[in-house]
């Protein structure tokens, strides 16, 4: 059985699992959640909606200092039309130096522009084995996923 919600348009957003996050985060030790709400935030330090992660730099400004620390991203983007934004948004905060590295929870669609634009051949992928079940849903998700990891070489 499938969770109509996950096909529905009512919601882009889709929260990550804690046990999966908080693996993640064991090997990366992030301090940046740039596609997140108050009340779903993986991190101290998050964008909501209202702030708009696709338009700031993801790096983090420690309490009072003015040097920014460069962000090491989690970010499982809203999954609607605009997630290669996202993605490219990514590509683009290591590339600048904003961000030592950005691990992005996706669907793996393997078949997108965006896909092949800014991750095939270009980053690590580490493909999900099963479906994962977001948190808040009864049923996994109906598509599979992948952890993509953007580090500057």
């Amino acid at each position: 059985m499938v969770d109509k919600a996950l096909f529905s348009s009512d919601s882009t957003e889709w929260e990550t699992p804690d046990e999966l996050f908080n693996e993640l985060d064991k090997e990366f030790n992030f301090n940046l959640d740039p596609a997140a709400t108050s009340g779903n935030a993986k991190t101290d330090h998050f964008y909501d909606i209202k702030s708009d992660g696709l338009t700031k730099p993801w790096f983090i400004h420690r309490f009072l200092e003015l040097t920014p620390e460069k962000g090491r991203v989690f970010c499982n983007p809203p999954y609607g039309r605009n997630v290669g934004e996202w993605v490219k948004k990514a590509t683009e905060e290591v590339e600048n130096g904003n961000a030592e590295l950005v691990v992005m929870l996706l669907a793996a669609r393997t078949d997108t522009k965006w896909f092949h634009r800014y991750i095939y051949n270009k980053v690590e992928i580490r493909f999900i084995e099963g479906r994962v079940k977001f948190k808040g849903t009864k049923y996994p998700a109906p598509f599979p996923s992948m952890i993509v990891i953007f580090k500057r070489i």
